[in-house]
């Protein structure tokens, strides 16, 4: 007995939706913004988030109910699936667990939440750490607000929702491709307890190198003549330098690495969407009854015609995560279109990109020279010209900052000491600064070398630090945070 809102072996859930909608009988299906699968049937969507609400309100208003539940523990554990759980309304509901269920839940905006529902089995190869997902649900949700705004602003621009399900829809699929293993999701398991997702990883430079980068950054922030550029600096995977506060630069770093690196890139260009392979986005055939089918339809044709005019031009989004999309142009800089076609093909990529932290709108460029990544940002309240202008900007950065690029690459990739240059023998290692959200771990290819044991007491060890976080956080909101090593 326990939580259980999915079928069994139907694999990992993950959904999106709006408490604030969907109030009235009969409207119920309104609240939901995304579900993953897209072909899950209608009434099991609706019992997915219908209990994943129940939970919440409960979660919120457990605290005044916790001297009633301690005089009926077994209660206590059927309904919140571990009693080491606190509740309070100050604190958002993160896990529950059930005998065949884990629920990990994210309030990624006011009201706004994302709930990954993930099966348990005795395959000990599945056994992960409820951080870890949460982590892919804050990562998803940064990224998709870079690119869209808010999903509340998407909501209040058209109450309907079609516009915000439609970017949703496209935007979270596209990401979770990155998961796929076949025809399934394969989520991070306790094979990846020594990599910290939310993080930047840096390369550590000489002197003299630092030099040549404060240089080049100096150039590429006068590219507009006046009004200053911001930009980073990307060596292979790892970042050199930036000029965006710390949360703005983690969630270009991450997308840089998803889909920009020259690594990146290249996977691309190997890669197909399955997008494009028929994957519908409507829900599969239930029985309901007649006014639960119309409404049912009604969502069906939603899901169907996400386009602000009512007409199906889903392809017409917007979609920075689509592999296939990007590659490096032979000027240097990231189009968009057909590898196979590149002058036909290609056009111009300079998507508007919203940095919170920054509080701004900029145009992003970017331009690669053999390990080299530079992500160029223009304040788009300051491109008048709009295609001129970015063309402008471009040979700007070709003809004064190219010989500070070469220069630069050389003297990295001449100090570079390679995928295991951070190695410490003897040890495996993670190091985590969470004030300036920067990591730094001992390579894949030696992390493997342990053994199935050491990586699930690791997993454990990690699930136990964040149990003790998440304590401290509630007990002291002010409290100094420490680095983390393992």
């Amino acid at each position: 007995m326990g939580l259980s809102s999915a079928a069994a072996g139907e694999g990992p859930q993950l959904c999106v939706f709006d408490l604030r909608r969907g109030q009235q009988e009969g409207q119920e299906l309104d609240k939901i913004l995304f579900f993953h699968p897209a072909d899950c049937p209608i009434l099991l969507q609706l019992s997915v988030i219908g209990l994943c609400e129940g939970i919440i309100t409960f979660a919120r208003f457990a605290v005044l109910l916790h001297p009633l539940l301690t005089r009926i523990p077994l209660l206590f554990v059927l309904l919140l699936g571990s009693s080491r759980r606190i509740f309070s309304p100050d604190d958002d509901c993160e896990v529950i667990e059930s005998e065949k269920h884990s629920h990990v839940f994210y309030q990624a905006e006011a009201d706004i939440w994302m709930v990954l529902v993930v099966e348990k089995n005795k395959d000990i190869e599945s056994t992960w750490r409820c951080g870890a997902l949460q982590g892919i649900l804050k990562e998803v949700h940064s990224l998709f607000t870079m690119f869209h705004g808010p999903i509340r602003t998407l909501l209040d621009r058209q109450p309907s929702a079609e516009l915000a399900r439609g970017h949703l829809r496209t935007f979270f699929t596209d990401y979770l491709s990155d998961f796929n293993a076949g025809k399934k999701i394969q989520l991070p398991t306790f094979r990846d307890c020594l990599k910290e997702r939310g993080t930047v990883q840096m390369l550590t430079i000489s002197r003299e190198v630092a030099l040549e980068v404060q240089s080049l950054t100096t150039v590429l922030g006068s590219c507009l003549g006046n009004v200053m550029c911001q930009s980073l600096v990307l060596f292979e995977d790892l970042l050199v330098s930036t000029t965006l506060p710390p949360d703005d630069t983690l969630n270009l770093y991450t997308y840089a690495i998803l889909r920009l690196t020259p690594r990146a890139l290249l996977s691309n260009a190997t890669s197909w969407s399955y997008l494009r392979k028929g994957t519908s986005v409507h829900a599969g055939p239930t029985s309901s009854s007649s006014n639960g089918t119309a409404s049912v339809e009604r969502y069906r044709s939603r899901s169907r015609d996400t386009s602000p005019g009512g007409q199906n031009q889903m392809h017409h989004y917007f979609r920075p995560l689509q592999r296939e999309k990007l590659y490096k142009g032979k000027d240097g800089f990231v189009a968009a279109g057909s590898t196979t076609s590149e002058v036909r093909g290609a056009v111009a990529w300079v998507p508007i990109l919203w940095f919170q932290q920054a509080e701004d709108r900029m145009h992003l460029c970017v331009y690669q020279h053999k390990n080299i990544t530079i992500l160029l940002l223009i304040p788009a309240s300051s491109l008048i010209n709009g295609d001129d202008g970015i063309a402008h900007v471009k040979r700007h950065l070709l003809e004064n900052a190219s010989q500070n690029i070469v220069t630069l690459e050389l003297k990295l990739s001449r100090g570079w000491g390679g995928e295991n240059a951070y190695h410490v023998g003897g040890y495996r290692y993670l190091l985590v600064d969470p004030d300036r959200k920067v990591s730094r771990a001992s390579p894949p290819g030696k992390v493997t070398t342990l053994s199935k044991d050491s990586l699930l007491s690791l997993n454990r060890l990690r699930e136990e630090i964040d149990l003790e976080k998440s304590r401290a956080k509630r007990s002291d909101s002010c409290h100094d945070k420490d680095f983390e090593v393992l």
